[in-house]
């Protein structure tokens, strides 16, 4: 058994049990990892408190890790970034549930990967800091791509007229029924290259909102083993409707 010191990002919290927790998280020098916490539901004077485990809660812990098993425990949790905002904004309580799905459902990896993580963590802090965030998990979920292997290749992006969700490359075949044409690449194109500050000058109706959230989708579907539709997906629309 090893004891791991890192920061973690709560991806998703199951009830097991009465009184215990089975937490996901992704930590900073470890991957994805999976704790039991027993007996947290019941005990209102312990270290560990259950409001720690909601969706996308940025953590430190230290944590007993045994070689053989898949499930961990911890033996110190604290809230490294105490969020202003996000637990009490229905919109961005909305994103942060959607956006703990696609990253439960997209990172498997039982191994550090910093630059994700810091991306990940740093993108959370955005959007608890900023008000303009209609388009915030669509810039998130565009720029993940880039850390989980599939962003989209720009070459031949200014003058071609389709994009290949399939193929994650620009051309000028809008035969192919994986290609976007038309309107939804110009959606697309507009959310390339840009950093969350410029999110705010980007302006979509709730139309194109939508639209682009479905070609994103469709394009991580494409890409990635076993990826899950979230069913918080109708949630996030008709926050936005």
């Amino acid at each position: 058994m090893a004891i791991i010191s890192t920061k973690a990002i709560v991806l998703s919290a199951i009830k097991y049990s009465d009184s215990s927790l089975i937490v996901k998280c992704y930590t900073e020098h470890l991957g994805v990892k999976t704790y039991l916490i027993r007996g947290v539901l019941k005990s209102r004077k312990g270290a560990i408190k259950a409001a720690y485990f909601q969706p996308l809660t940025l953590l430190t812990i230290e944590a007993n890790h045994k070689q053989k098993s898949n499930l961990h425990s911890l033996k110190e949790v604290h809230v490294f970034h105490a969020y202003t905002s996000i637990h009490t904004d229905i919109v961005k309580q909305s994103i942060v549930l959607f956006l703990s799905e696609i990253l439960s459902s997209s990172i498997q990896e039982e191994e550090e990967n910093s630059v994700l993580y810091e991306y990940v963590e740093t993108a959370l802090i955005w959007l608890d800091t900023h008000d303009k965030i209609a388009n915030f998990h669509l810039l998130f979920l565009l720029n993940l791509t880039k850390y989980l292997g599939f962003y989209p290749d720009l070459f031949n992006q200014e003058t071609a007229s389709s994009f290949n969700l399939f193929e994650g490359s620009f051309s000028n075949t809008s035969t192919d029924k994986n290609c976007i044409v038309h309107h939804h690449l110009f959606l697309f194109k507009r959310l390339l290259g840009i950093n969350f500050d410029a999110i705010e000058d980007v302006l979509f109706s709730k139309q194109d909102r939508q639209a682009l959230l479905q070609i994103i989708i469709r394009y991580f579907e494409f890409h990635l083993d076993g990826f899950r539709k979230p069913k918080s997906l109708t949630i996030l629309e008709t926050v936005f409707s």
